[in-house]
């Protein structure tokens, strides 16, 4: 039987909290090892004891940042993480399409497929979502205090347009080498997945097992500019607005004048200069939905082995 940890960070909650996790890994009747932390940053060193103590399957409760943390010491390591989504905006999960409700999530982890997904390496720091300097660590770091809480995913709009004029640098951004752009920014983001921010599909068609990162630098300065490129990516998509530009690489290197916040899967990190991001192939292993039968056809149809369930 699979030795199953939990990671839970105490202070994030859905359906029935901590109790109906419980209560449904008791009804599973796995070998549980049982570990809260008080905050995210903690839950590398917890994960790390359980991987010590023979675990096989980590359960992370909490938000992206909590996955993040786990991801970080996971990534490698071919042991798979199970997404327990118990955040504001859970963009890791809702690109997997991990249920929202704990059985159901529960069920995913122990009894879904196995995927293995790239993540990107920026600075040191392993994300499976998105990292970037510029008005998005701003925005991000505003709305976490409180007004997330307070009003969920639209603080991250909301702050967004408090925060665009503060993020004006001059900057360079090389793709695999390559000047892709110079010149006055608000934001350079990297994504991993399609849907950052609120959910919004960002990168049009981005797979996070596809080997390469989505890139945008968006040059919109002001709250009226910033409206106008949210809404050509809601409506239509990105590259066509003319506040934002887009590509796709493996090595991004970002050098800044000035130094600017940063975020790495929607948590704040110390002004930079500079960032270095690269891909990791196939790096960690994550519990997802197992595919219908239709699906695998089309796949097979395709030339694209499935990935069988662990």
């Amino acid at each position: 039987m699979t030795k199953v940890a939990v990671v839970a960070h105490s202070g994030k909650t859905f359906g029935g909290g901590l109790p109906e996790l419980h209560d449904v890994l008791a009804h599973e009747g796995v070998d549980v090892l049982w570990y809260e932390v008080p905050k995210s940053k903690h839950a590398p060193k917890a994960v790390r004891r359980a991987l010590k103590q023979g675990a096989e399957l980590v359960l992370a409760w909490g938000g992206d940042g909590m996955q993040q943390r786990c991801i970080e010491v996971l990534a490698g390591t071919g042991v798979p993480l199970g997404i327990l989504p118990a955040g504001t905006g859970n963009l890791l999960a809702t690109n997997l399409d991990v249920p929202t409700t704990v059985a159901d999530a529960v069920a995913v982890a122990l009894h879904g497929d196995r995927r293995a997904l790239d993540t990107g390496v920026c600075n040191g720091e392993h994300f499976a979502v998105m990292a970037g300097a510029g008005f998005d660590a701003l925005m991000i770091k505003d709305a976490d205090r409180g007004l997330k809480d307070r009003i969920g995913r639209a603080a991250y709009l909301w702050t967004g347009l408090r925060n665009i004029s503060a993020a004006q640098v001059h900057g360079r951004v090389k793709v695999d080498g390559n000047l892709f752009y110079e010149g006055q920014l608000s934001c350079v983001l990297v994504g991993n997945v399609s849907k950052v921010f609120a959910g919004i599909e960002a990168f049009d068609g981005a797979r996070p097992d596809d080997g390469v990162l989505e890139v945008a630098v968006v040059s919109a300065s002001t709250p009226v500019e910033w409206t106008r490129a949210v809404t050509r990516v809601v409506a239509d998509r990105a590259e066509r607005s003319p506040f934002i530009d887009v590509t796709s690489g493996r090595r991004i290197r970002v050098a800044l004048r000035t130094k600017l916040a940063y975020e790495i899967d929607g948590g704040d990190r110390p002004p930079t200069k500079k960032l270095r991001i690269d891909v990791r192939p196939a790096s960690v292993t994550v519990c997802v939905p197992q595919r219908t039968t239709e699906i695998q056809q089309v796949d097979h149809a395709e030339g694209v082995e499935p990935v069988a369930a662990g």
